[in-house]
């Protein structure tokens, strides 16, 4: 975010008038949300944050309601793209953590899915409707692992982690993880990672290295344009082999947990240090005693 651009808390009795003037702008003249829906009654009985320019200028909004969800995430149109969004995030979770709380929740709009994601919030429940608009429920542990229910809250916690990830990133499959590691928002998030400065490593650890090679999986190309941030080795011990589950982790404190392998369902989150630290040892001394697969290298 540019440093021109502040954010600050509100305060509701004095500035409603600004925050619900550029709420307007957003929700009832650009999305169509009815005037009715937009104010409730918890707007005087929740934490609003501003962003504000260097001229005093309102930028973007958000809440943080009493019952502990972040809503009303607001920027203008013209100034989207510059970070000013999740600056708004990052000072309610803030918030959140000042006030103890364990968990906090929001309903995100479905194109915004990845941008929560982004973030570390973990896709809960079906897809509703709110105001007309197609959302889901999403929910960040502070600190902790969050239920993990399908391919989209996977999709969701490795995007966090390769985002929240400094120079290591490990995943854990037994064939490259269909459905999961062949996703395009997952594999825009590694390949993010793999190419921002500095020295960076993912390290993919299989259980079997031919099945993804027949059948293209499309994360070996990405890999073979980054070949010094990629590495991959097969388990050859039989017992390695029989493993059961799949797992990630980055350098963070954050992971990915999936009981059984073939199935999406699981736990994880940015900030689980204990169960990050788990899956390393676990990790680190399987790939010790692992194969480099050498046949990655010209396919």
């Amino acid at each position: 975010m540019s440093p021109a651009v502040s954010i600050v808390a509100a305060a509701y009795a004095q500035d409603h008038a600004r925050l619900h003037a550029l709420r307007t702008t957003v929700f009832i003249d650009e999305q169509q949300v009815p005037a009715a829906l937009e104010r409730d009654a918890l707007d005087p009985l929740s934490f609003h944050v501003m962003a504000l320019d260097a001229d005093g200028r309102l930028l973007g909004t958000a809440r943080l309601t009493p019952d502990r969800r972040i809503g009303r995430m607001a920027v203008l149109a013209s100034e989207r793209g510059r970070g000013i969004g999740e600056a708004m995030l990052a000072g309610l979770l803030e918030e959140a953590r000042r006030r103890g709380w364990t968990e906090v929740t929001l309903h995100a709009q479905l194109h915004a899915l990845p941008f929560y994601a982004r973030a570390g919030f973990v896709p809960s429940g079906p897809v509703f409707e709110e105001a007309g608009i197609g959302h889901r429920l999403m929910r960040r542990r502070l600190p902790g692992a969050s239920p993990v229910e399908d391919a989209d809250a996977a999709a969701a916690v490795l995007i966090a982690l390769a985002t929240h990830a400094r120079r290591e990133l490990a995943l854990y499959s037994r064939a490259m993880d269909p459905g999961l590691l062949d996703r395009k928002d997952v594999l825009d998030a590694l390949r993010r990672f793999a190419v921002r400065p500095g020295e960076r490593r993912l390290r993919i650890l299989l259980q079997d290295a031919a099945t993804p090679q027949r059948s293209g999986a499309p994360i070996l190309p990405l890999a073979q344009r980054l070949p010094s941030v990629f590495a991959f080795r097969e388990v050859k011990d039989p017992v390695d082999a029989r493993y059961p589950s799949a797992f990630a982790f980055n350098d963070t404190g954050g992971a990915l947990f999936r009981p059984l392998g073939h199935r999406f369902d699981g736990e994880g989150g940015v900030e689980d240090g204990p169960l990050a630290r788990r899956l390393q040892l676990e990790f680190d001394r399987i790939w010790e005693r692992s194969r480099p697969c050498t046949e990655y290298r010209v396919l």
